[in-house]
């Protein structure tokens, strides 16, 4: 007898042993049509598999996410399948689930070309359509290798061929199709119907190098049409905020050949970042933050005491000069510590907060370089606060409200928080990790938000909290940290003078509110489309006239509101205003302002805001008091 517990608490008895499959069946048609795997004693499993004791069992469907991961899973072999079907002599090598889809990468004569994709999709479709049984089975690895070798897929044998001898291996069939997988798979093809291919790049074998270049076909799949539609509008939608695309369109910025991962701002980009740099340096004054600058370069000796020469290394460029070597900063800590150690400090001198808009540079390897989201320098806006141990809870719960008001400013109100708490590998006593991980929970909790714990993610040295923005598209943005070190001030001997008189280690909180300047205002491009605040767009204005008998005017109208602090513009070309409206809007200005001779004799201004809103003509005095209020309120 076989006793199986279900997620509600009841109890099913079957006479001997029983598969996934038929306890569904017993407990209804429609769960036994819908079922796609299912979890043994939390153990995910086909539906084909037998239970002969007493267990614990939850059917996994579509509506699951176990059972989203076994569609895409499933999907990639119905990739290869088809691969397989319209080219015989392509070899197939691993499949993998990733983030809303799947890959695999194959070994082909020549590159596969975007009509190929469409036949392969075409191809997984009516493979789907036949419904065909995904079947398990067993082989001793050798005996997997020669048939792997049999069928001519020698990256699938040489895969085979690494797992330890005595180990047996699992192949899945449907069809004329075997794969090597650990599975498990959904029970037949009809199962996956939701899906699409998006794209072919190039991966090397097994990820190195020195290997050969296979291709890479990307995928995309749901457990429902309405899924799917949205995931592309999503990603249409995406492409169409691409900061990239954007950056080139906006005139803000461009990336060049001559000096990879790093960013060439134009005028326009630049005042952007002017307006987000001087944003957060009146949040350093603010808070209580004096603002610092550290160098470029640092002596090999000082990153050896820091741990990074021994850890780090490979990601920093090195220099030698007069038998010296130096590393370029790949961030500011030491720095910082090296200022707080000038001087004695003492306990009365606690909290203190240091800012800096510090430049730093890592060696990033090219294939993880996007755009200025992913770049070799950055500037970091960094912070770090000397503090005692019982100074953590204040300073964090200070911090949480700061961050909240900030990126409420730019325009986010959805922020995750996480606290990751001690991994395995640490440093410090548990008593010190106990007071660390208290005060970060303490803090959220005094801030009035929920929390996840992120088990097992923090530094060796110390636990942080993570604060993950959500833009206009939904997508998450891990931005802020507020970090606990007290290894730093160790390793480089910072002190303070305590109450006692005697000799004392602060604690060291890393803390980036916007991060990466780079990559916040690539995020901040994207969240917008390139259409940017009244307050943060680099032209707030754009004056232009009707006809050149209207150009002194439009000059007086741009200087008075320039000498009003405003970034304005003026377009005196001898172009149609119609044309020269579309062009500025294309631009994706706040307002432009049209003038004719009426307007002129008037001493107004026809207004036209951003979303070709026309809102009629008013006094200059009116539309500056409105543009006033749009940057007083951050619109």
């Amino acid at each position: 007898m076989v006793q199986i517990t279900l997620p509600d608490g009841s109890n099913r008895q079957f006479e001997g042993p029983v598969t996934v499959a038929e306890v569904a069946q017993s407990i209804g048609a429609g769960l036994a049509k819908a079922a796609l795997g299912g979890k043994v004693d939390g153990k995910l499993v086909d539906t084909s598999y037998p239970i002969a004791q007493d267990a614990k069992l939850a059917i996994v469907t579509a509506k699951d996410p176990d059972g989203l991961e076994l569609i895409r899973h499933s999907t990639a072999h119905l990739l290869a399948y088809a691969v397989k079907e319209l080219f015989p002599e392509a070899q197939v090598t691993i499949g993998p689930v990733i983030e809303n889809g799947f890959y695999y990468d194959f070994a082909y004569k020549r590159p596969f070309t975007p009509e190929d994709l469409v036949a392969i999709e075409k191809k997984m479709s009516e493979l789907a359509a036949k419904d065909e049984p995904v079947v398990r089975r067993v082989l001793p690895r050798d005996e997997a290798v020669e048939y792997f070798k049999g069928l001519g897929e020698a990256y699938k044998a040489e895969i085979i061929a690494s797992i330890p001898s005595n180990e047996d291996v699992s192949l899945y069939r449907e069809g004329a199709f075997e794969d090597l997988c650990r599975g498990p798979h959904v029970p037949s093809t009809g199962k996956l119907k939701h899906f699409k291919l998006m794209k072919v790049a190039g991966a090397y074998w097994r990820g190195d190098h020195r290997n050969e270049m296979l291709q890479r076909i990307y995928g995309t799949a749901w457990a429902s049409k309405d899924e799917l539609q949205n995931h592309l509008h999503m990603l249409e939608e995406a492409e169409k905020r691409d900061h990239r695309k954007l950056g080139r369109e906006l005139d803000l910025f461009h990336i060049d050949e001559h000096s990879p991962g790093t960013v060439f701002w134009h005028p326009k980009g630049w005042t952007l970042w002017q307006q987000v740099e001087q944003y957060m340096r009146r949040v350093y004054n603010d808070n209580g933050y004096h603002e610092v600058k550290g160098p470029q370069i640092l002596d090999k000796t000082l990153w050896e005491k820091t741990g990074h020469w021994q850890k780090y290394r490979e990601n920093m460029f090195i220099t030698e000069s007069e038998k010296r070597d130096y590393a370029l900063k790949p961030m500011n800590c030491p720095g910082h510590i090296l200022i707080y150690k000038q001087g004695v400090k003492s306990y009365r001198d606690l909290p203190l907060r240091y800012g800096e808009f510090g430049s730093c540079h890592r060696n990033e390897p090219s294939g993880g370089l996007h755009g200025i989201m992913r770049v070799r320098a950055f500037t970091q806006d960094d912070g770090h606060i000397f503090c005692t141990e019982d100074q953590i809870l204040a300073e964090c719960t200070a911090y949480t409200a700061l961050v909240q008001k900030v990126y409420k400013d730019f325009g986010f109100t959805d922020i995750i928080y996480k606290v990751a708490t001690r991994p395995e590998q640490r440093i410090g006593t548990d008593e010190s990790w106990d007071k660390a991980e208290h005060a970060l929970m303490e803090s959220l909790r005094a801030s009035g938000v929920e929390f996840q714990i992120s088990e097992g993610e923090g530094a060796f040295y110390g636990p942080k909290i993570e604060y993950t923005l959500k833009d206009a598209l939904g997508r998450e943005w891990q931005v802020g940290t507020m970090q606990v070190d007290p290894n730093l001030p160790e390793r480089l001997d910072a002190e303070y003078v305590g109450e006692d008189g005697a000799r004392h280690r602060p604690m060291m909180l890393h803390r980036a509110t916007v991060g990466s300047m780079e990559r916040f205002i690539g995020l901040l491009i994207e969240h917008y489309a390139g259409a940017m605040p009244v307050w943060l767009s680099p032209v707030q204005v754009v004056v232009t006239g009707i006809t050149d008998a209207q150009a002194d005017y439009v000059q007086s109208v741009a200087k008075t509101l320039r000498n009003q602090g405003l970034r304005v513009e003026t377009d005196l070309r001898n172009e149609k205003i119609t044309y020269k409206i579309r062009e500025h809007s294309l631009q994706k200005l706040p307002y432009i302002l049209v003038v004719g001779d009426k307007e002129k004799e008037a001493g107004a201004v026809a207004v036209r805001a951003r979303g070709n809103q026309d809102l009629g003509v008013m006094s200059l005095d009116a539309f500056a008091k409105r543009i006033a209020e749009d940057i007083a309120s951050k619109a």
